[in-house]
């Protein structure tokens, strides 16, 4: 692997890294993980001085529990080519409508994360396509499911 190989996958982990933060949020991730602010932001930075520190897995476990899904170990299992399955109770929106609209703005946000990064170079490779692809999908899965509540309350 070459070093922009390299530096291209870690710069994936790290947006993906800050993304499961952001889900959570920082004071709440700094709560579970008892590490600080700007140490979780050392880890989702791309800055050169934080190129190479990336989460520790133990931290990673503990965040991804509370999480909406698990960005990292998605973004991991991408990297490697192999596709994760959901656990189905893990899917399970009990907030109701304003879980769905939340959930929806952070599919939302990653989906527009994915897209910016994938046209920085004015091209849309192969796996930046499978990843915006899984992308939609998952949103229109939000989607789905706020229509569903809505329907509920009919």
């Amino acid at each position: 692997m070459g070093s922009d190989e390299r530096c291209s996958r870690g710069e994936y982990l790290k947006r993906h890294t800050e993304a499961l933060i952001k889900d959570i949020g920082y004071a709440k991730a700094c709560e579970i993980s008892g590490k600080s602010k700007a140490t979780l932001g050392r880890y989702a930075s791309s800055h050169d001085e934080n190129s190479d520190r990336f989460i520790p897995v133990n931290v990673l476990v503990e965040l991804e529990s509370v999480a909406s899904i698990p960005f990292v170990t998605k973004a991991l299992a991408e990297l490697l080519g192999l596709k994760l399955e959901a656990d189905a109770e893990r899917d399970e929106s009990p907030g109701g409508l304003n879980s769905d609209v939340i959930r929806l703005s952070q599919r939302f946000a990653t989906l527009m994360a994915e897209y910016n990064h994938s046209i920085e170079d004015g091209i849309i490779s192969l796996n930046e396509t499978r990843r915006l692809i899984e992308e939609t999908n998952a949103l229109q899965q939000v989607l789905v499911e706020m229509k569903l509540h809505l329907q509920d309350t009919d």
